[in-house]
């Protein structure tokens, strides 16, 4: 059975806190991976390159190897990243039902006012295209 591409694109969760490193900054070492990770959580340098270079397999990172010090950037935005889980997520665990999703999300967490007022303008922006 083959994957599908949104498989393939599903980072784990050690693999998403190297993409929260990429996406804030851009392009980054091994080096600047590790030096990173390794304030919050502790992470080896050969644990980065590890997971960069399977990363790089899976097709979630580009590497340029132009110099010494291969330079690393995301190669799938953190927009496309939510996506993929957000899908993953109403499938699995909502039966598909993206109401589902967010009234239990707006149920179970305070929403800031702005929040509230975002959401009402998307609520209003898609009910005008269903009209």
């Amino acid at each position: 059975m083959k994957a599908s591409s949104s498989e393939l694109l599903r980072p784990s969760e050690a693999e998403l806190k190297i993409l929260h490193v990429l996406w804030a900054g851009k392009a980054c070492t091994v080096r600047d991976v590790h030096d990173t990770l390794h304030a919050t959580e502790g992470t080896g340098y050969t644990t980065a390159l590890k997971l960069l270079q399977v990363m790089y397999g899976k097709g979630l990172v580009e590497r340029d190897d132009s110099q010494r010090a291969h330079v690393y950037r995301a190669a799938i935005s953190k927009e496309q990243t939510q996506k993929i889980f957000l899908v993953d997520l109403v499938q699995r665990v909502f039966d598909g039902s993206a109401s589902k999703l967010v009234i239990h999300a707006l149920g179970s967490h305070s929403a800031s006012q702005e929040e509230l007022r975002e959401i009402r303008v998307l609520l209003n922006k898609l009910d005008k295209q269903v009209r």
